[in-house]
């Protein structure tokens, strides 16, 4: 990923943590644990391979090696590793999706990808409907 200027070291989120509710920061951010709600930053995020993240997600960068479920927004680039289970749609001016990585989503990836979005154009994840035998 291109890098931000950085105003300090990256913060670790352990594998240990589990965190509800919103986050927000200003520098560069590596999740390796849970979070389920908002995280909203300028800077860089990344999810570690052991991440379970379940969130709406703005930010400069974005980098998933994990499993993420919700919707993704990145200004500048979002990245999926081999490794990473995406489930949510996801809307940058830059995508890369290494080979290996899942995603099931709509993704919307052109320099006005960021304009104001309607939240109707987002699609919410339903269960599949059982096959009758």
């Amino acid at each position: 990923m291109a890098d931000l200027p950085r105003t300090g070291s990256e913060t670790l989120i352990g594998s240990d943590v589990t965190i509800k509710g919103e986050m927000s920061f200003d520098g560069s951010m590596r999740i390796e644990g849970k979070v389920e709600g908002r995280i909203i930053s300028k800077g860089r995020v990344s999810f570690g391979q052991g991440a379970q993240i379940t969130a709406e997600v703005v930010v400069g960068q974005a980098k998933i090696e994990g499993t993420f479920k919700g919707n993704l927004t990145a200004s500048e680039r979002i990245e999926l590793a081999s490794t990473a289970h995406v489930m949510g749609d996801v809307r940058a001016t830059k995508l890369v999706i290494a080979e290996g990585a899942t995603f099931v989503g709509n993704c919307h990836v052109t320099p006005d990808a960021l304009k104001e979005v309607a939240k109707s154009e987002f699609v919410t994840p339903v269960p599949a409907t059982p096959i009758k035998k």
